[in-house]
């Protein structure tokens, strides 16, 4: 798969999916645009991505500002290529959970993708082509205890992914969604280490139908695909990367 001359916006590239996203667009030919808050994991980003003969620079933005979404949507400019990854995920019992961590998961998963999708699909529309993958969770489909916040910002962002694929679909923009399972990053083995405690991989493990949990790089791939033309006819999808835990 080529995004030989695309250039790809993703939001949360310092880390976990999001950075192996950025390399392996980089890897596919893409110019990306590394975005996250940490100024030194983007540079580690860009580096490891140059040293492998890729292009790409990083701009930082807190995407619980609107005004700091904003000035990101200017430096990135026209893009071929938005992903929207950057997630918080609080975890609490509903009784419990605190105003400002459901505030921060619905700015950052629900109206950052939003302004930010407002604020670069003209362009696309404009040129008559362009892709958005914007990235969920299976938690969005499958209830877990604790997750109710987030598991609420990425059903909306799901129902997004089918309006905005209504909306720009005629111009030539494809707008689509993967919705992985329990992946490998540092943030997802925090969590559940928090809520299920030294035994909480495993259990997640066992769950799947191949009884493993992703590594990020699996879940990059198919947010390739959905990047690439080799998905041209394909909008309006959510793609479950989750080894078959919605399924079964």
């Amino acid at each position: 798969m080529t995004l030989t001359e695309k250039t790809a916006l993703i939001t949360g590239a310092t880390a976990g999916i999001g950075k192996e996203t950025a390399l392996l667009f980089a890897a596919a030919g893409a110019d990306v645009i590394v975005s996250g808050r940490d100024i030194a994991r983007g540079a580690a980003t860009v580096d490891a991505i140059t040293r492998a003969g890729g292009k790409a620079r990083f701009v930082a933005a807190d995407l619980t500002d609107l005004d700091s979404l904003r000035a990101l949507a200017d430096a990135a400019g026209a893009v071929d290529v938005l992903v929207n990854n950057a997630g918080a995920q609080p975890l609490s019992p509903t009784v419990s959970q605190d105003v400002d961590g459901f505030d921060t998961a619905v700015a950052v998963n629900l109206r950052a993708p939003y302004f930010l999708t407002a604020a670069i699909a003209p362009k696309m529309i404009a040129r008559g082509s362009g892709a958005i993958v914007n990235i969920s969770s299976m938690t969005a489909t499958v209830a877990m205890p604790g997750f109710s916040v987030y598991s609420a910002t990425k059903a909306a962002l799901e129902s997004l992914t089918r309006t905005w694929a209504a909306e720009f679909g005629p111009a030539g923009v494809r707008v689509n969604a993967v919705s992985p399972g329990s992946t490998r990053t540092e943030t997802v083995l925090t969590a559940v280490a928090e809520v299920l405690g030294e035994s909480g991989e495993q259990q997640l493990a066992q769950l799947s139908l191949l009884g493993r949990m992703a590594e990020p790089r699996e879940i990059a791939e198919v947010i390739l695909f959905l990047a690439s033309e080799r998905s041209s006819y394909l909008t309006g999808a959510v793609i479950a990367a989750d080894a078959g835990r919605t399924a079964a």
